[in-house]
């Protein structure tokens, strides 16, 4: 039994039991990696696929009772293997974080800037995706750190997240618009104009419908955008208000737009810090973390991931 025999049936399952993507994506030969399978199931005395003919369908019982073995036995070896890189270097290394457009455009910036700073050796990567695509990348161990609103909240025990900050939905409109002048605005006042927002599943959208749904009310969302700045944009062109999450406006760089508090309109939203419970973390991991969040130390987040 070896290691790449482990990475072949895990990249097969990831792959859609497509053995020849698996094979591509770990740069060996489709018959090569047909051979680490029979001689892995030969030595483990049972079949780990069905197949009819040379095809792959999926994983029979056995199989996928394995699978969670080895995602564990290759997880342990990957940490292994940052162990030993953090004893050799400690302030030098590769931080991945996976987020949303939103978090990466509005509220990271100084906290990527301060650890920078202090780690200016660290090679800091910032995938910007969609909440699903953040799970994904953290369930992989592509990532260390994964900080999203919507999705990792879904994992159970797979995750451990921690708040990062609270923040509202605002309304933002141009200059001069009529809303401007209304005090005790309401949705019904915002259910009258054509709305531009978030994407289902972006930056809290499930509970901006929540908030209309709750009192009545049909929104007429008009147009969709995976970020503010888009959104902004369209709401200078005329093409309806904006709903946007409330730190994603800055009234310097946004001159000729106006922010209308939304936090009596729409429930209080939370991103979280999500790590992946077995990930091995650098020692600057952890200070990322803490620039987060000051109630966040190496000891109270060892202890949440079951490591202390």
């Amino acid at each position: 039994m070896n290691l790449q025999q482990l990475r072949i049936v895990r990249e097969t399952v990831r792959q859609r039991f497509n053995l020849t993507e698996a094979s591509n994506a770990l740069f060996t030969s489709q018959s090569g990696a047909s051979k680490h399978i029979r001689d892995l199931e030969d030595e483990l005395g049972v079949e780990l696929f069905e197949r009819r003919g040379k095809r792959i369908l999926g994983l029979t019982t056995a199989g996928g009772t394995l699978l969670d073995i080895i995602e564990r036995i290759l997880l342990d070896a990957e940490n292994l293997k940052r162990s030993a890189q953090q004893l050799a270097n400690q302030d030098q290394g590769r931080l991945a974080i996976a987020t949303t457009h939103t978090q990466a455009r509005y509220a990271l910036p100084p906290v990527v800037a301060s650890f920078k700073e202090r780690f200016p050796k660290v090679s800091l990567e910032l995938h910007q995706c969609s909440p699903s695509e953040i799970v994904s990348l953290l369930k992989s161990g592509s990532v260390d750190i994964g900080i999203a609103t919507e999705g990792v909240n879904d994992e159970g025990s797979s995750f451990v997240r921690f708040p990062f900050h609270h923040w509202h939905h605002s309304i933002v409109i141009p200059e001069g618009h009529p809303l401007a002048q209304v005090d005790d605005l309401r949705l019904e006042d915002i259910a009258d104009y054509p709305i531009v927002t978030y994407h289902e599943g972006f930056t809290g959208r499930t509970r901006i419908d929540q908030a209309f749904q709750a009192a009545g009310l049909v929104p007429n969302v008009v147009l969709t955008a995976l970020d503010a700045d888009v959104i902004k944009t369209y709401v200078e062109l005329g093409l309806g208000i904006g709903v946007i999450a409330s730190l994603a406006y800055n009234a310097e760089r946004d001159r000729g737009l106006t922010l209308l508090p939304g936090d009596t309109l729409f429930p209080r939203n939370t991103t979280y810090l999500a790590l992946r419970r077995g990930h091995f973390l650098h020692a600057f991991v952890y200070e990322f973390l803490h620039l987060c969040s000051d109630a966040l130390d190496e000891a109270t987040i060892q202890r949440a991931l079951g490591t202390r």
